[in-house]
């Protein structure tokens, strides 16, 4: 059995098969969500969504789930509201830690001071924290902040940038100092030597040589952000609500709502896309750097 999937491995016909399956199996729940968020309640609740696609014509198609869950009076607000709020929190929430983990991630890389390697191993190991186990602190802190500076973060999207990107650091700032590893140092000498101070060494050569790692981190994060329904509901609360809060009022109390959670779920699905396939060409690249170094 090792010898047939080792010649399997090595044969371009095996390997393409094995991709199409695989591409296959994951797109069937997008297919599905697709074809019944475009079919009509009557035809979703007889049939299931698999008829539709070996006899197409013979069903009734209709766009009602959308007009739905875009329509602003009987959704109070609709989708694009939501997603509004899910932009102006995820844009931020993904911009802020790659600025800060970029500058941290710099200088743990090319500057020397003490105890770097154990500041860098404590920074690492808080990958491990929950964000579970620290939302009661966080909420006392802001808590104490309001009642003591009067200055009210939690309710608002600052409250959700401040806890996505600090929980977000370790990670970026790991992944962005094995890539900085890889950089050629003789280059960054000779940019000092040249009288370069260390901002604009950061900012024109560390910056654009790093594009991959950010790029591929800023998928990541963006996401993670975008899926997000926590620290959302938490600390913005359903005053602003994201995609996320907003899909699972859709549902309804006794899930009679199924159908409209399909489209919104399909126009949810859009930005990320977007996003992914405009940077996956960086995704690779960008997480492998630095991993054999």
């Amino acid at each position: 059995m090792k010898k047939f999937f080792r010649l399997l491995g090595k044969a371009k016909l095996g390997t393409t098969l094995f991709l199409t399956l695989l591409v296959t199996i994951w797109t069937i729940p997008t297919l599905g969500l697709i074809i019944t968020s475009l079919r009509t309640k009557d035809e979703v609740d007889n049939s299931g969504w698999w008829t539709a696609v070996f006899n197409p014509l013979g069903q009734q198609w209709s766009l009602d789930a959308y007009a739905h869950v875009l329509d602003g009076v009987s959704n109070k607000g609709g989708m694009l509201e939501a997603l509004v709020n899910t932009l102006v929190i995820t844009i931020p929430a993904t911009i802020l830690p790659i600025l800060i983990a970029a500058n941290a991630a710099y200088a743990f890389t090319f500057l020397n001071f003490k105890g770097k390697e154990i500041y860098f191993s404590a920074l690492v190991g808080l990958m491990v924290i929950p964000l579970q186990a620290a939302l009661v602190p966080i909420l006392n802190v802001m808590a104490w902040v309001n009642r003591n500076w009067h200055i009210h973060i939690a309710g608002d999207y600052p409250a959700a940038w401040l806890v996505h990107t600090a929980f977000a650091l370790p990670l970026a700032i790991y992944i962005f100092r094995n890539y900085m590893l890889t950089l050629p140092v003789a280059l960054i000498e000779a940019a000092r030597v040249d009288g370069a101070s260390y901002y604009q060494i950061f900012w024109r050569m560390i910056m654009p040589m790093s594009v991959p790692a950010l790029a591929s981190f800023a998928i990541f994060q963006f996401l993670w952000v975008w899926n997000d329904y926590l620290i959302a509901f938490i600390f913005v609360g359903e005053q602003k609500p994201v995609m996320t809060y907003k899909i699972n009022l859709l549902l309804g109390q006794y899930g009679d709502g199924w159908l409209n959670v399909t489209a919104a779920s399909f126009l949810s699905l859009l930005v990320p896309l977007a996003v992914f396939f405009s940077l996956q060409r960086f995704f690779v690249r960008g997480l492998t750097a630095g991993s054999v170094k």
